[in-house]
């Protein structure tokens, strides 16, 4: 096949590329440039952004004797990812950048002008598995490594853009590529991975956001409330700086009353109230999905013992029954509690390791008080 192999300047993307041209395909190395100065996203070898990151996914391309490419996808980016977790964020809701990269970047607009010039596939160095399912279609699985499985932030996939991917490491633990990378001559053999979100230079996220949005309405200054008494508890300089489930950075001076660690509840920006309350308050036990997208055939429900959803990217997997309604929302009853789930998130749906699909968080009923 003709495959286009999307190299971010990592270790993981250069193997997969090694082993893309191994196989006999006719591979040609593409770098994405996302930001439109890479100055001003990631400084160091993190992975992904910077000008040095293209350097490395160049160097590799010449070792592997593949020809190579920079796009330039930066103003997609900005307006898909970057726009979209501020808008998030404004909302007081917790979007996850990266799904939401793989969905509009790297499996759309890439593979969309992949397939346009030609290429039969795209290649990535994801952590995922795919294989032919009894029916013929393209089932995508958790990958061998678990502590490096990413379907996660593959779940937004469907099956015409599975038909034309390639994971060549799903079925790697990630120490054996480093050890690959190393005998293949790969420079980026012991590059440090990235774990942080990309464009956010420094790792604060909330510094970021008060950078970006300032005094943008309506995340304006509000009150920290104690959600059973309504006493105010402290102030903020703006509810992107919270997330549900947060129990770090709220600045309360105020213990409470038994002692114990205060966490996020709920988030409203329009009035700019931040409501805190203890860990059990936490629980949700059911939750709604919108916007879902399927891997495969839509289900109408799922229930049994194999099924299951993921709530965070490498998060646990909770025992639920799915059921699909006829206007396309998911409802996920959970049979053991999660916490500190906040919409904005991606539920993963799970059937064993298969990957079923994924739909955005937009509401949670909780365990009542």
């Amino acid at each position: 096949m003709r495959v286009l192999a999307a190299m971010s300047g990592g270790v993981d993307s250069a193997v997969a590329a090694a082993r893309a041209a191994e196989a006999g395909h006719d591979v040609t190395g593409v770098h994405l440039a996302l930001s439109r100065n890479p100055a001003s996203y990631r400084s160091g070898a993190r992975g992904c952004c910077t000008i040095e990151d293209s350097n490395d996914a160049r160097r590799a391309a010449d070792v592997i004797g593949i020809p190579f490419y920079v796009w330039d996808m930066s103003e997609r980016f900005h307006a898909d990812v970057v726009e979209d977790f501020m808008d998030e964020y404004a909302a007081g809701r917790t979007p996850n950048p990266c799904l939401r990269c793989n969905e509009k970047i790297k499996f759309a607009a890439v593979l969309d002008r992949a397939l346009a010039l030609g290429f039969d596939a795209v290649a990535t160095g994801h952590y995922a598995q795919l294989r032919e399912g009894p029916d013929g279609l393209v089932e995508m699985h958790r990958a061998a490594d678990g502590g490096k499985d990413q379907s996660y932030v593959l779940g937004v996939l469907d099956q015409e853009q599975l038909r034309h991917s390639l994971f060549p490491l799903g079925d790697t633990p990630k120490s054996r590529v480093r050890v690959e990378a190393a005998a293949r001559g790969l420079l980026v053999a012991d590059k440090p991975d990235s774990h942080d979100i990309c464009f956010v230079a420094d790792g604060d996220n909330a510094g970021w956001l008060r950078e970006k949005l300032g005094d943008r309405a309506p995340n304006h200054g509000g009150d920290i409330v104690d959600d059973a008494t309504g006493e105010v508890l402290g102030s903020h300089e703006g509810t992107y700086g919270y997330t549900i489930g947060q129990r770090k950075g709220l600045r309360i001076g105020t213990p409470a009353p038994d002692g114990r660690p205060r966490f996020v509840l709920d988030i409203e920006p329009v009035s700019g109230t931040v409501r805190v309350g203890p860990r059990e308050r936490l629980a949700v036990t059911r939750l709604r999905g919108i916007r879902p997208r399927w891997c495969g055939t839509v289900p109408t429900a799922l229930d049994g013992p194999g099924v299951t959803v993921q709530l965070r990217a490498h998060g646990d997997e909770h025992r639920a029954r799915v059921v699909v309604t006829p206007g396309g929302e998911v409802e996920v009853d959970l049979l053991d509690p999660a916490y500190g789930i906040a919409p904005g998130q991606a539920a993963v749906v799970y059937d064993g390791t298969r990957v079923v699909g994924s739909a955005t968080i937009a509401a949670t009923d909780r365990v009542p008080a």
